[in-house]
């Protein structure tokens, strides 16, 4: 709260959010970074913008579907309806960034460790198109 103080004085903007609130927030940061990372490698290493773009829609909202379910049923959130429509929107204010696929263990390896856990228990696994994106790419 004393930084919002300081960030606001110099008419910067920053949103407290606590508890459930924060921990949505946090997750589908999780997802934006992790989902357009993947998509966007899968499609030759595209960009971030170019991940948001309509040739991209199908797969990147099959995948952002998949993680919004497993990542809300592990943290015990549900995230406001909506989530795809921020995540391109945020995607806009960095659209020249470069995907790649790293520091997968707490990135995408979290995922995958939903992944594997659901289909240890006899369970299908909650996000079939991640995993074989993994696998296609080599990182699996």
């Amino acid at each position: 709260e004393e930084l919002a103080g300081r960030l606001s004085r110099g008419n910067l903007k920053c949103n407290l959010k606590h508890g459930d609130e924060f921990m949505a927030a946090a997750l589908e940061k999780h997802i934006f970074i992790c989902a357009t990372n993947v998509i966007g490698q899968l499609n030759g290493g595209v960009s971030f913008g170019e991940v948001y773009s309509t040739k991209y829609a199908e797969q990147r909202n099959e995948l952002i579907d998949e993680m919004v379910a497993a990542g809300s049923k592990k943290v015990g959130v549900t995230l406001q309806p909506g989530t795809a429509d921020r995540l391109a929107a945020y995607a806009a204010s960095v659209a020249d960034f470069p995907t790649g696929v790293k520091e997968f263990e707490w990135r995408n390896g979290w995922f995958c460790d939903i992944s594997k856990k659901a289909m240890e228990a006899g369970e299908k696994d909650p996000m079939p198109f991640h995993t074989e994106a993994l696998t296609t790419l080599g990182v699996l």
